[in-house]
């Protein structure tokens, strides 16, 4: 009982310690608020009002009816440039795409000859330039078969007709998966940096003198730590979560966001663990702040949340497989997009629990080193 008193006593303490700076009460607060709304929203993997601009050799009914289907959202009204006003736009930016009809366009189509349409695309806007040159030859191509009168007949001798259906998305939003990944995201490195701070502010304050003398040993201030600050980033994430993830951003949680708050807790333990770890190698907050964002990059890269772990080299998918934030975002996404339940998930917090256990004992070994030397 006496080890549990400890635990719960400087854990009281941790707590006041963090609330009292009101840096890091802000800190925390627009992580989990203003940075997933703005990570959900300002970024968008999708084309986007971009500008097109028209160089009209023909001026036939169908070139103005291409023309004509390039709609926002995707695209800009489109604007007649000539071909010496449009090679200055794209070298300053202001088009992304050019589209020349050749002359007599709608008269070769109707005889059958096949005319050549020149597409110029500013291959600096990877995206914008990828996706949108993909759209342009869609509503091309169809704007071709509607002027020529054959959509039914193409219908009627394709031998197969595709049926797609999109699952858990079905409206292909960026938000969703966005925002529940910037979540967790925002989970790690709040983590890496309360829990290394708390540990550092202990030295550099000198109150780390006080710990020595007093009755207590060094898994429970370590415990005390990770329960106090780890108390505080899940309420905020799951918070986050429920109000600003499926509220503001009316993102639908599928799963249970009960589950989601289980795994929350076993990943914030793994990695407020390594978190220890880490503080325990760097004396000061500079130094540790050096040592923990190289940490954090390599470990979000390999994740999965910003790619797909399939489009990474085989030997990355070996080497980050069992990392905790692996095992997070596969597990968020499960539960949490999927709608997937304990019985598919208990590998993930299985796993994250063992690399848990696995870093908190590095954690303590480092800890009490660091504590015979200042001592």
């Amino acid at each position: 009982m006496r080890f549990f008193k400890n635990i719960l006593a400087l854990s009281a303490k941790e707590l006041r310690s963090l609330l009292g700076d009101p840096v890091l009460v802000v800190l925390i607060v627009f992580t989990f608020t203003g940075l997933v709304y703005s990570a959900a929203t300002g970024v968008s993997n999708d084309v986007k009002n971009a500008a097109v601009g028209i160089i009209d050799g023909d001026r036939s009914p169908l070139s103005r009816q291409i023309t004509a289907a390039l709609l926002p959202p995707h695209f800009q009204t489109p604007v007649a440039v000539s071909r010496e006003q449009a090679d200055a736009l794209l070298d300053k930016g202001e088009l992304v795409f050019v589209l020349e009809f050749p002359p007599h366009f709608q008269r070769d189509v109707l005889l059958g000859r096949e005319p050549q349409v020149q597409l110029l695309a500013d291959a600096t806007t990877i995206t914008q330039a990828g996706l949108g040159q993909a759209y342009i030859s869609q509503i091309f191509h169809s704007e071709i078969i509607d002027f020529l009168q054959q959509k039914q007949l193409i219908e009627e001798i394709m031998p197969v007709k595709p049926v797609v259906t999109l699952e858990f998305n079905p409206n292909a939003s960026d938000v969703w998966p966005l925002a529940i990944m910037e979540v967790d995201n925002m989970i790690a490195m709040i983590t890496l940096v309360l829990v290394g701070a708390a540990v550092i502010r202990e030295r550099e304050r000198g109150t780390i003198e006080h710990l020595l003398v007093m009755p207590v040993g060094a898994a429970e201030i370590v415990l005390a730590k990770i329960l106090a600050n780890g108390l505080v980033i899940c309420t905020v994430a799951v918070l986050s979560m429920r109000f600003m993830v499926g509220g503001l951003l009316q993102v639908p949680l599928s799963g249970s966001l009960a589950l989601f708050a289980l795994g929350t807790v076993i990943f914030m333990f793994s990695i407020a663990a390594l978190a220890i770890m880490l503080a325990t190698l760097a004396p000061t907050m500079p130094q540790y702040s050096l040592l923990m964002m190289p940490v954090y990059i390599i470990a979000l890269m390999f994740s999965g949340s910003s790619s797909p772990r399939s489009n990474m080299p085989q030997a990355a998918q070996w080497i980050s497989e069992y990392w905790p934030t692996t095992q997070f975002v596969s597990f968020a996404q499960s539960v949490l997009l999927r709608g997937a339940g304990p019985e598919l998930v208990w590998p993930q917090l299985l796993i994250m629990t063992i690399t848990g256990a696995l870093f908190l004992l590095l954690a303590l070994v480092r800890f009490r080193k660091m504590l015979e030397k200042q001592g």
